[in-house]
C-alpha cells in the first residue's frame, strides 16, 4: 500500500514538471531535468519491486488466523466505530462443533462498553452486531454464535483446498513480513581453553534454531558468537605455554587435552606467588598487543576453535565469530561516552553506572584500569545497534544471567543508543539441564558433562535402538549409518526445543529415544511413513506436481478437513514463534501434525488393493496429495529445528 502511493504520488509530481513546461527548456533548468530523471527511475524501481513483491505474495501461505483478525477488526470498527483499541480474539477452535475458529472479543467489547460509556450490552448482542457487519470475503463459509457470544467461524472448503494447492504447486513459502530487517542472534558463547559443555547445548540449540525460523521468513540474519577470548585468565593460560613449550613461536605446541592445561595453569596460578606475578605481567603485554604475546594468545585460541568446531560439525550449527577480543578497542570509547553524559560515578577507584530501576550498577572500568565484562557486553551492544543497524537483536543466554543483561540494555536505553519502540532487544532465557535425580547434569564424578562425550553417547544409544528393532537387516550399512546421525542429534535437539525454554528440563536418552509420544524419534519415524506412501504406489514427485497443477483437493471426509487445516496452520505457528521466540510451540503444531495425519491415515484409504493379490486397484490422488501437504510441512518444521529426516528407516 505504501509503494502504490509512492508510485502515486510520483506520477503526479513528473506530470506537474511536464505541464510546468520546465523540461527541456534551457539549460539553467538543468536540475529539473535532473529531477525528472531521478523521479522517473525511482518509478520504475518502485514499480518492479511492487510486482516482485506482489509475486512473492501470491506464493506466500496465508495465515488463515491473521487474515481473520483482519475480517473481524472491521467488522467490529464497523459496528462499534467509537471504540479505540477494541479487543480483537481470534483463535482456533478446540472441537469441530464449535467450527473451525471462533472470535471471542464481544465479552471484552462489553467491559469496555460498561466501563467507558456506561452501557449495559450482552455479548450475545454484539456478537450478533459484530457478524453483520464481516465484509464479504473469500475464506468464510458461515459463522454461528454459541453460549454467552462466542462467534463460531466455518471455513469454506474451496479456500482451503485452494491454499492447500498453493502449497503444493509453490512449496512452504513464508508468510510475507514487509520490509527485509536485520537480526542478530547471540548464541552458544563458549569460553576459550575451556571445553563445551552441556551448559552451552540449550544456548546453541535454541540459537540455530532461531536463527533457521528468522532466516526462513526472510529477515536478514547474522549469528554472532560472543566467545569468551579475552580477559586475565589468558596471563595464566600464556605463562604456562611459556614453561611448557619454550620453542611455541617457531614449534606449534601440541596441546591435546586444553582442559587439562587449563587446570594445570589454574593450579599454579593458585599455588605459586612467583607464576601469578608472572601471568599478570603477561595480560599487561598481550593486552598492549606484544607480537610474541599475540601468537600465544592465537595459539591458544586455535586449539579451543578446533573443539568447537567438531561439536557445531556434528549438531550442524553456523556461527560468525565475533569474541570479547573483537570489541576491545571500543571499550575506552565506552567508558568515556559514559563519562561525557554524566553517567560515572568514581566508587573506591572503579568506574560505574547506575541504571535507574536496577539496585546493582554497572562497573564499567576496575580500580586498576582493566575492563570487565559489563564494559565489552556493552561495547558489544553498542556495535550491534549503531554499525550492524540491527532492527532486533537477541541473546539466547542462560536465565542467571537475565538481571545483567537488561541492566546492560536499560543502560543502551539511557544513554540513547535505542528506543525499546524501534528497536527490539529481547534476552532469550533458558532454565538449566537437570539429570535424571533431578539436580544438575553432572557426571558420576561430580564433574560437568562434556558436550563431546553426550553427543557420542548419544550415537551410540541411537545405533542400539536402531538395532533393538532390527533396522540393521532391512537398511544399507550408508542408510543405517544415516538414520544414527539423524536420531541421535535429532532427539538430542528436540528434547530441548520441545521444552518450554524457561523452564528446567530433564535430560534423559531413555525418554528422547523413545517412540511413543512428543519425541523426534517418533516424529521421523511418521515422516519416513508419510514419504513412503506414494513411493509404494509408484508414483513420483513428477506425476505428484502434476496432480497438484490439476487435481483439486475433495476434503469431504472429516479427517481430511481436519488435516487440511491442521497443515494450513503452519504459518500462523511461525508468526507467534517470531514474536514471542518460544520453540516449543513448532514441537508441539508437529506433534499435533503427525497425530492428525496418523488419523486421516487409519480412516481414508490413499491406495486401495486387492485383498487376494495384493495389487493397487485404485490410488486416490487428491488423498496422496494431502500425504504431501503434511511431508513438506513437516520437512520444513524438522528444518527450522535443525532436524534431518531421512528417507527410509
Amino acid at each position: 500500500a505504501f509503494q502504490e502511493n509512492e508510485i502515486k504520488l510520483l506520477t503526479a509530481e513528473i506530470e506537474r514538471l511536464k505541464n510546468s513546461g520546465c523540461l527541456g527548456v534551457s539549460p539553467s533548468l538543468e536540475g529539473l531535468r535532473d529531477e525528472n530523471a531521478k523521479l522517473k527511475y525511482r518509478l520504475n524501481f518502485l514499480q518492479k519491486s511492487l510486482q516482485e513483491e506482489r509475486s512473492k505474495t501470491a506464493r506466500s501461505m496465508i495465515n488463515i488466523n491473521s487474515c481473520l483478525q483482519e475480517i473481524f477488526g472491521a467488522a467490529i470498527q464497523a459496528a462499534y466505530p467509537d471504540l479505540e483499541n477494541p479487543p480483537l480474539v481470534v483463535t482456533p477452535s478446540q472441537q469441530p462443533k464449535f467450527g473451525d475458529y471462533q472470535c471471542n472479543s464481544a465479552m471484552g467489547i462489553t467491559q469496555i462498553l460498561l466501563k467507558t460509556k456506561e452501557q449495559k450490552v450482552s455479548p450475545r448482542e454484539i456478537a450478533e452486531k459484530i457478524s453483520k457487519n464481516i465484509p464479504a470475503n473469500g475464506c468464510i463459509e458461515k459463522v454461528e454464535i454459541a453460549g454467552p457470544g462466542f462467534i463460531n467461524v466455518h471455513l469454506r472448503k474451496d479456500f482451503v483446498s485452494k491454499q492447500l494447492s498453493s502449497l503444493l504447486v509453490n512449496g512452504v513459502q513464508p508468510p510475507a513480513i514487509g520490509k527485509r530487517k536485520k537480526v542478530v542472534v547471540d548464541f552458544s558463547s563458549p569460553n576459550i581453553a575451556k571445553e563445551m559443555h552441556v551448559g552451552h547445548l540449550r544456548s546453541t540449540i535454541i540459537g540455530e534454531s532461531m536463527c533457521r525460523l528468522f532466516e526462513f521468513a526472510g529477515y536478514d540474519v547474522l549469528r554472532l558468537n560472543h566467545l569468551g577470548d579475552w580477559g586475565t585468565q589468558f596471563g595464566m593460560l600464556i605463562a604456562h605455554l611459556q614453561d611448557k613449550f619454550p620453542d611455541y613461536l617457531t614449534v606449534s605446541p601440541p596441546i591435546g587435552d586444553l582442559q587439562a592445561f587449563y587446570k594445570e595453569s589454574k593450579r599454579r596460578f593458585d599455588t605459586e606467588e612467583e607464576f601469578k606475578k608472572r601471568a599478570y605481567q603477561c595480560v599487561v603485554l598481550l593486552q598492549s598487543k606484544n607480537p610474541d604475546f599475540i601468537k600465544a594468545w592465537e595459539l591458544i585460541c586455535d586449539v579451543s576453535r578446533k573443539e568447537f568446531q567438531k561439536i557445531y560439525n556434528c549438531l550442524d550449527i553456523t556461527l560468525i565469530e565475533r569474541g570479547e577480543s573483537f570489541y576491545h578497542e571500543m571499550m575506552k570509547d565506552i567508558v568515556k561516552e559514559f563519562e561525557d553524559k554524566g553517567f560515572v560515578q568514581v566508587d573506591d577507584g572503579r568506574k560505574i553506572v547506575f541504571v535507574p530501576g536496577f539496585p546493582v550498577p554497572l562497573t564499567i572500568m576496575k580500580s586498576d584500569g582493566g575492563y570487565t565484562y559489563d564494559t565489552s557486553d556493552l561495547a558489544a551492544l553498542k556495535h550491534r545497534l549503531c554499525e550492524e543497524k540491527a532492527d532486533i537483536l537477541i541473546y539466547v543466554v542462560d536465565s542467571g544471567q537475565s538481571v545483567h543483561l537488561q541492566t546492560v540494555f536499560a543502560a543502551g536505553q539511557m544513554i540513547g543508543w535505542y528506543d525499546p519502540k524501534v528497536t527490539r532487544v529481547a534476552h532469550a532465557a533458558f532454565g538449566v539441564v537437570l539429570g535424571e535425580d533431578k539436580k544438575k547434569f553432572k557426571t558420576r564424578s561430580g564433574d560437568t558433562v562434556r558436550l563431546i562425550d553426550l553427543l557420542e553417547e548419544g550415537l551410540k544409544r541411537a545405533m542400539d535402538k536402531l538395532k533393538d528393532k532390527e533396522r540393521d537387516k532391512v537398511l544399507t550399512p550408508e542408510e543405517l549409518k544415516a538414520a544414527q546421525t539423524s536420531v541421535a542429534f535429532g532427539c538430542i535437539k528436540y528434547a530441548d526445543l520441545s521444552h518450554n525454554r524457561l523452564n528446567d528440563y530433564v535430560f534423559s536418552f531413555d525418554k528422547m529415544l523413545d517412540d511413543r509420544g512428543n519425541t523426534a524419534a517418533y516424529l521421523l519415524y511418521a515422516f519416513t511413513r508419510i514419504r513412503a506412501i506414494a513411493r509404494l504406489a509408484n508414483i513420483d514427485e513428477q506425476m505428484l506436481q502434476k496432480a497438484a497443477r490439476e487435481e483439486v483437493l475433495i476434503l469431504d471426509h472429516e479427517k481430511e478437513w481436519k488435516l487440511g487445516k491442521c497443515i494450513l496452520r503452519f504459518p500462523e505457528i511461525l508468526q507467534k514463534i517470531l514474536e514471542d521466540l518460544l520453540l516449543h510451540t513448532l514441537c508441539d503444531y508437529l506433534y499435533e501434525l503427525a497425530t492428525t495425519f496418523t488419523e486421516f491415515y487409519d480412516n481414508c484409504y490413499c491406495v486401495e488393493k486387492d485383498r487376494q493379490s495384493g495389487q493397487i486397484v485404485k490410488v486416490n490422488m487428491w488423498r496422496l496429495l494431502l500425504c504431501e501437504a503434511a511431508a513438506t510441512v513437516m520437512a520444513k518444521g524438522f528444518d527450522i529445528l535443525g532436524i534431518k529426516p531421512v528417507q527410509r528407516m
